[in-house]
């Protein structure tokens, strides 16, 4: 007997940038922005036929490209049996309208296809929230383009607004006030997500919790470096995105040092605004964490333009003054004659674990905030002292006998508010 199978439609996209000295540096496409174009294809699900990489002086204001390689793309895209164009540049709402009309197929930017994979990969409430309301923002001045099929029956040509709108801009405009609304529903609900990650910040700042924010490009090997440090499983793929949502793990530096080590969503060129916008209910614990480790992919001939692009968000989420280590990572990769060395520099291997000691010795010597392991001998007068002993400092063990015996690793904080309490021989 036969065995039913769905075959899984793969779309087929002809890739199409352009180079111009007009456009500034993070926009202009180039040969490794359309590979790593290809790559986030990939990584949504697609498959790349063909690239078009196009040298023009001003991008064309109707048609981005130009007339004659817009047909050039067209022939290529029937010729290959694309399905879709993706442009390595950002499009205007109305180039992409002209442009789907021209090409005859489906036509979306590098934002498009990143707010897809988002959507794909985001698995936490959280993420979903911050996914759909980029996703939202990036729809609003497209609408019109949607609606285009419609036919608008205006009397007037529509200079005259009352009594002359055809059912195509009835229905613009409804699509308008809703995804309007949608967008304050959502931009509500991250507020609270906000809060509640404010309510935790104050509690992990009365406990005295060092908190280190791994950051970097995608693909960098954040992940990788995560599970390595504390002994963790999440999921680390070799591909674009891998990691959406936020993961926090506790991290032992050393008998009186514990942090908590956060894994964020991974840069990348050319990042949708919107996406930026919306995550920075995530990316907002950067600007608020006590260390950062920038993670660069030593072994990428680019790593100083991706560590470019990190440095830049960076500043836009307001975390430039947060003390930083800069850990270059696939050091078993590495193809130059010298590693990166310096005094907040350190090259590790998160795949095989080499200079994972020296990283950890380094985010001691940031963090470590002068907790002794020390003895304790409470007289049972002040018992209470216990339970705020258990809140504020990491206690080992506790004793009963003529006293109370507290055994506890405390910072000088600590000591102090139980100093006059304590018995001493």
């Amino acid at each position: 007997m036969a065995e039913n199978t769905t075959e899984v439609k793969v779309n087929q996209a002809v890739l199409v940038g352009l180079n111009s000295p007009a456009l500034d540096r993070e926009e202009t496409a180039t040969e490794r922005s359309m590979e790593e174009l290809a790559a986030l294809l990939e990584t949504a699900g697609g498959a790349c036929v063909g690239t078009v990489l196009q040298n023009k002086d001003t991008p064309d204001p109707r048609t981005f490209i130009g007339e004659g390689k817009v047909a050039e793309v067209r022939e290529l895209a029937a010729a290959q049996g694309a399905d879709m164009v993706i442009f390595d540049n950002a499009l205007s709402p109305s180039q992409q309208r002209v442009l789907s009309e021209e090409l005859e197929v489906s036509v979306m930017d590098r934002s498009a296809l990143i707010l897809d994979i988002f959507a794909q990969r985001a698995r936490t409430k959280e993420g979903r929230l911050q996914v759909e309301l980029a996703q939202y923002k990036y729809l609003l001045p497209r609408l019109t383009g949607m609606w285009g099929h419609l036919v608008r029956q205006t009397a007037s040509g529509g200079k005259f607004p009352i009594g002359t709108r055809g059912p195509g801009e009835t229905q613009l405009e409804t699509d308008r006030r809703h995804i309007r609304k949608k967008i304050a529903k959502l931009e509500e609900d991250l507020e609270q997500v906000r809060r509640v990650r404010g309510v935790q910040r104050e509690r992990r700042i009365k406990n005295e919790v060092p908190v280190v924010a791994i950051v970097g490009y995608t693909n960098a090997g954040k992940s990788t470096l995560l599970n390595k440090l504390t002994g963790s499983d999440i999921p680390a793929n070799d591909r674009l995105f891998d990691t959406l949502d936020t993961t926090t793990r506790t991290l032992e530096i050393s008998d009186t040092c514990t942090v908590l080590i956060s894994d964020t969503v991974g840069f990348i060129s050319k990042l949708p605004h919107h996406l930026v916008e919306a995550f920075k209910a995530t990316l907002e614990e950067l600007s608020f964490a006590d260390l950062l480790l920038h993670v660069i992919d030593g072994s990428n001939p680019e790593w100083r333009q991706q560590a470019e692009v990190v440095d830049a968000l960076i500043r836009e989420l307001g975390a430039e003054q947060t003390p930083r280590i800069e850990v270059f990572n696939k050091a078993d990769r590495y193809t130059g004659d010298i590693l990166p060395h310096g005094e907040d520099i350190v090259t590790v291997s998160a795949r095989t674990g080499t200079g994972l000691d020296q990283l950890i010795a380094r985010i001691g010597k940031r963090l470590d905030a002068g907790a002794h392991k020390v003895i304790l001998r409470l007289p049972y007068s002040q018992g209470g002292l216990v339970d705020m002993l258990y809140r504020e400092a990491k206690v080992e063990a506790v004793e009963y006998g003529e006293t109370i015996q507290v055994t506890a690793v405390c910072t000088p904080k600590v000591l102090g508010q139980v100093e006059e309490f304590v018995w001493n021989d």
